[in-house]
């Protein structure tokens, strides 16, 4: 009998069923450190025996201890290490607490936006020119994003033109709803904002009836009826209200509803990381010209150096950027969440978001709302709320439906 102190790599295929026989695997290879403090070679069959292994899984068998080794690696494509006569397994974090890893999502898709709508709001108290902050939000996310590629991170997916007909309608809506919603943030209160901005599933439905001949369901439209209904009830009362808020927010509204249908069209074999990105680089292209046209002079002429007589060159920058990075990655965060959760969920979360920036706002800035406002505010995010799991449900029927076996 020899003794040997060096860790053995065996190969070995794991069982296409669970060990609970529950759900089926995929057959893949992996490989286990088996550790022992005596390896026993016997003579006459040279099979491996584990000493402490035998002990602790009363295996008597002296052929066992691989197969064990490989029923105890119940998961997949994880690396196991058996020391003394213990199993311990090396999944990630994320498999083994896939519910923690998306609630990060969440908290930090909540936390980016909710910080992106406060500063964003700042910068507009010493420095009122939403065509040129939202020139900023797209520059800093295309740097971003061209950093990203040079690092093949991801790499970059060929343009050809054909795509970029596609894309351009879609950047052009982008773009367009993008500058109005920061006019109207400069105009008004954000959380006046945000309510006026939850009109957009009413908006959506109406352009998937009247213009793409798109049946929507009954229920569906009574679902807006509050919202509607909430939103106007808010508008009349709010102590911020003025028209170019309203229209602005109003022109936003308009303006991601047809970049949703334009989206439908453009659906491509791209991954959606390069899809935001070329996006991104299209949209800073039309939000140059109107920037420079209409707010460059005022700039030159008094603008940044009110800005920085304000605040100072350092911040002025600083805010500038991390406005820019926060609008990208909330952004990247809202689709890496959808992208771990169900279609209901997702809309819930957006949901319960913009009432966590409503609310956040009205405590940062200590802006006054009237009574009234509030309960209409209440009643348009409540009739989202509603929208949103109506609709979540009738597309997981029809995605069901779809999928379901020909009987």
């Amino acid at each position: 009998m020899s003794s040997v102190t060096n860790p053995v790599l065996v190969s070995f295929q794991k069982p296409q069923i669970s060990s609970g026989f529950l759900s089926p695997r995929r057959v893949s290879t992996s490989y286990a450190l088996l550790k022992s403090r005596t390896l026993q070679l016997e003579a006459n069959n040279s099979s491996l025996v584990f000493s402490p292994l035998v002990k602790a899984f009363g295996v008597r068998h002296r052929r066992f201890p691989v197969v064990v080794a490989a029923l105890a690696a119940d998961a997949d494509d994880s690396e196991i290490e058996i020391s003394n006569g213990s199993v311990l397994s090396s999944k990630s974090f994320g498999e083994k607490f896939p519910a923690l890893v998306t609630g990060f999502f969440f908290f930090m898709w909540y936390f980016l936006n909710v910080i992106f709508n406060i500063l964003n709001k700042k910068v507009y108290n010493y420095f009122p020119y939403p065509y040129f902050v939202s020139v900023v939000h797209l520059l800093v996310g295309v740097v971003y994003c061209l950093v990203s590629w040079g690092l093949a991170l991801p790499r970059r997916a060929p343009m050809n033109k054909e795509l970029l007909l596609l894309l351009t309608p879609v950047a052009f809506c982008h773009a367009l709803g993008h500058v109005m919603s920061n006019v109207s943030f400069a105009a008004v209160a954000v959380s006046f904002t945000h309510t006026i901005k939850a009109l957009e599933p009413f908006f959506n439905a109406s352009a998937s009836q009247f213009v793409l001949g798109q049946h929507i369901p009954l229920s569906l439209w009574l679902s807006l009826a509050p919202v509607v209904f909430g939103v106007s009830m808010a508008s009349l009362t709010e102590l911020s209200f003025n028209w170019t808020g309203f229209i602005s927010a109003m022109i936003s509204n308009i303006a991601f509803t047809y970049r949703s249908l334009y989206s439908k069209k453009a659906m491509t074999g791209m991954d959606s990381t390069n899809v935001y990105a070329y996006i991104s680089v299209i949209a800073l292209a039309f939000c140059i010209p109107p920037a420079i046209l209409i707010e460059g002079p005022q700039l030159m002429e008094f603008g940044f150096r009110n800005a920085i007589a304000k605040v100072g060159l350092i911040k002025f920058l600083s805010d500038l950027f991390w406005i820019g990075m926060f609008y990208h990655l909330y952004n990247q965060l809202a689709t890496n969440t959808l992208e771990r959760v169900a279609p209901l969920t997702h809309a819930v979360g957006n949901v319960l978001k913009r009432v966590f920036v409503i609310g956040f706002s009205i405590v940062v800035f200590g802006n006054k709302i009237s009574t009234q406002t509030g309960i209409g505010t209440a009643i348009a995010i409540a009739g989202v709320a509603i929208y949103s799991v109506i609709k979540a449900n009738i597309e997981e029927q029809k995605r069901k439906a779809a999928t379901a076996p020909a009987s």
